[in-house]
């Protein structure tokens, strides 16, 4: 059964639309950049073809399970500014609800991660669904927008090869 309604959600500053082929340059851009990626294990996207298979994930993920990752525009503005939502995921042999926020290092500071993780949550209350946030000890913004968000930290599990945090709301 596919959820209702998450296709496209707004906040008070953001509209949050299903990720789709058009914007793969813009996911380029932002998981290319090294500035975006310094937590990420696996380091900054390579090339357009490693992004243009990260985003066949994420539209599969609509296409078959009828959630994924948004991209996020500041409302009547088209320019995407960030990558971020839900994703139904597999850690320690449980599905959850994983939470995702990537933004531009130009957006950071303005609290768009924190709205976008409340939006989020809000959806997957609505599904019922265990949400969660794993994320490197070391990455203070993101572990400080989860916790403003309303998670918590549960546990340390080894996840890309290098210890994580979980937060689970």
């Amino acid at each position: 059964m596919k959820p209702e309604g998450v296709e496209t959600v707004r906040t008070a500053r953001l509209d949050l639309s299903r990720v789709t082929l058009a914007d793969l340059p813009s996911v380029h851009e932002l998981h290319s950049d090294p500035g975006t990626n310094v937590f990420n294990p696996a380091g900054p996207s390579p090339d357009l073809e490693s992004s243009r298979a990260m985003l066949d994930l994420w539209l599969a993920d609509w296409a078959e399970r009828g959630l994924g990752y948004w991209a996020v525009r500041r409302i009547g503005e088209p320019d995407i500014i960030g990558i971020g939502g839900l994703r139904r995921a597999m850690i320690e042999d449980a599905e959850v609800l994983n939470l995702y926020y990537r933004f531009r290092p130009s957006e950071w500071g303005h609290g768009y991660a924190l709205e976008l993780a409340q939006a989020a949550l809000r959806v997957g209350r609505d599904l019922g669904g265990t949400v969660v946030a794993v994320i490197r000890a070391d990455n203070v913004a993101s572990w400080r927008v989860a916790e403003r968000a309303g998670l918590r930290k549960d546990r340390t599990i080894r996840y890309g090869g290098v210890p994580n945090d979980v937060y689970v709301a």
